[in-house]
């Protein structure tokens, strides 16, 4: 199982890391409505979002309020990139290690004590880390379009990209 999960991992890599490469550096503030967050902190959220997935395949669990983590400052698309390839490759180093019978491990998130996630291992990357990853790229293409920045091509071609 944890092949196949290393082959679906690189192409989640790929195609978000065109989607981060073509992030406007000038458009941080950008909000498409009221209640998004900005350009300037989707796009880091992002970027970041490998070292989560390597933290759900590394601990048993994780408390939001315990964490040291330091939201990445929004530079541009080169920073951008920078970290996610940083984080993309200690997570895809983490995922290739994993035992298939790792999987079944438990992991849980929280927040102050309380639950918000308790789980296999698996869940917890697939829906936590993976679904999570997609999600947020799909609303970066949103606010690429809605700037007139070419939207990179996801499952098959976009409006801009006919090619791969």
């Amino acid at each position: 199982m944890t092949d196949f999960l290393v082959q679906e991992l690189d192409v989640e890599i790929a195609t978000t890391r065109r989607a981060l490469e073509r992030v406007p550096a000038d458009k941080g503030p950008f909000v498409p409505h009221t209640k998004s967050m900005p350009l300037n902190r989707l796009a880091p959220h992002v970027a970041q979002l490998p070292r989560f997935g390597h933290t759900v395949l590394t601990t048993p669990a994780l408390d939001f309020s315990k964490g040291s983590f330091t939201p990445l400052p929004f530079e541009g698309p080169a920073q951008l990139v920078r970290a996610f390839d940083d984080g993309a490759a200690t997570l895809r180093s983490a995922l290739a290690g994993m035992s298939d019978s790792g999987w079944n491990d438990g992991w849980s998130l929280s927040f102050e004590g309380r639950r918000i996630y308790s789980g296999s291992r698996f869940l917890a990357y697939r829906q936590m880390f993976l679904n999570h990853l997609v999600h947020h790229r799909a609303q970066l293409g949103v606010y690429l379009r809605l700037n007139d920045v070419p939207v990179p091509a996801t499952y098959g071609p976009s409006a801009d990209d006919t090619g791969f």
